[in-house]
């Protein structure tokens, strides 16, 4: 079946999947901004309030295969609107939360409830389509996560500054119940039917081969560096160059626009030169960025540092998220097209420990040091995410893994 010979009701259903992954990556990725007016509010610390991030993205890591793996035969209509109906309520909880404990609980369930969501929502992606479109219909659905790093995150910077943090939980709970309608309106009943769901079993018989597991926890180590700085890049940004308020927005739109350029960059790269010419330079980009903003804050006045510490910024959306597409190519190429889905899987769960890792690595460093030491030492794990690379990647098997069991 040709591109052109897909029926328009079998891709149509993707622009409603990608409306709920830019709810969910809008949520995901805003908090870092909002986190010192949340720690004022709740009369919390900066570092206590960053816990809210290292909570999500392990909850995150840990329920979603086990949720996507218990719920395997589910209807995926259902799952999918109970999923983002959560979704939209957790939001609504995280809204009225009076305090920082309700805060956390609320954003478990955003974890849980994304978790559930977005693994379901590519493997449908991936159904609705001939095999020759499966890459088109997994960016369409993924691309909601790209716009919404674009601009949904800077939005909800500039929202959290001028109405407050809880106003930005209330916009992406609409958002969550927009698309809930859209998933209620557009999967017609029985879409999915059929889809082979993946064991426990099965993920941890992948994980546990050796150079899968070397190549995943280049994912954590990249993860981890990232979201030391990420987390706290409100704070950063004030000390290094005296930008706060609405402006970490603007400074946040500028990241956002450089990730989505690196993502296409990073995947158009990968289909001409291969995963390895990008995977080692990439990392190596982003431990220099990172460097680069831990020098620039500690040698240059606020004034001296903009221009250098925006640049550095720029350099690191492009190079991180570059990254990525290669990554999941290279696990691609190790694990073979018959496993592909459940590497993927597993790479983002090891991503997501690593954001978790990550944001506690951050509070940890503020805690016992200064907000220039976060460039430090997210540029150390970059370093060492290169190392164990190329360490490693000359061990790839001259076939693709033997599945699970075989």
């Amino acid at each position: 079946m040709s591109a052109a010979s897909v029926p328009a009701y079998r891709t149509t259903p993707l622009y409603w999947l990608a409306l709920g992954t830019f709810a969910i990556g809008t949520e995901g990725f805003m908090i870092s901004p909002l986190l010192p007016g949340i720690g004022a509010d709740l009369a919390v610390s900066i570092a206590t309030a960053g816990q809210l991030v290292t909570v999500f993205a392990f909850a995150y890591a840990i329920s979603s295969p086990l949720l996507t793996a218990l719920t395997g035969g589910a209807d995926r209509r259902k799952l999918l609107i109970l999923a983002m109906s959560a979704f939209a309520l957790a939001n609504l909880v995280a809204w009225t939360a009076t305090g920082y404990w309700t805060l956390m609980g609320a954003r478990i369930l955003l974890a849980f409830a994304a978790g559930l969501y977005v693994p379901s929502a590519n493997a449908l992606a991936g159904a609705l389509v001939a095999p020759e479109r499966r890459g088109s219909a997994l960016a369409i659905v993924n691309g909601g996560t790209t716009v919404a790093i674009a601009f949904g995150v800077p939005l909800g910077a500039v929202i959290g500054d001028r109405l407050g943090w809880r106003m930005t939980f209330a916009g992406v709970a609409i958002l969550a119940a927009t698309a809930t309608a859209g998933l209620m309106a557009g999967l017609r009943p029985g879409i999915g039917t059929g889809m082979a769901a993946v064991g426990i079993r099965e993920r941890l018989a992948v994980a546990r081969q050796p150079v899968v597991l070397a190549a995943l926890l280049v994912t954590t180590l990249w993860a981890t560096g990232a979201y030391t700085v990420y987390t706290y890049l409100a704070i950063f940004l004030t000390s290094a160059t005296g930008i706060a308020g609405a402006q970490v927005g603007l400074v946040l739109f500028l990241w956002g626009i450089a990730a989505a350029a690196g993502l296409f960059v990073g995947g158009g790269l990968n289909d001409r030169l291969g995963h390895r010419a990008v995977i080692g330079p990439s990392l190596l980009l982003l431990a220099l960025a990172f460097f680069s903003l831990a020098t620039t804050a500690g040698l240059l006045s606020q004034r001296q540092a903009l221009v250098p510490f925006l640049v550095a910024i720029a350099v690191w959306g492009v190079a991180a998220w570059a990254f990525f597409p290669a990554q999941q190519a290279r696990l691609i190429g190790i694990a073979g097209i018959k496993l592909a889905p459940i590497a993927l899987s597993l790479n983002a769960s090891f991503m997501f420990i690593g954001f978790s890792l990550g944001a506690a690595v951050g509070s940890f460093t503020l805690a016992h040091g200064s907000a220039t030491d976060l460039g430090w030492v997210g540029g150390s794990c970059e370093i060492a995410a290169l190392l164990l690379m190329l360490a490693t990647r000359q061990r790839r098997p001259a076939g693709a893994l033997a599945a699970p069991g075989r």
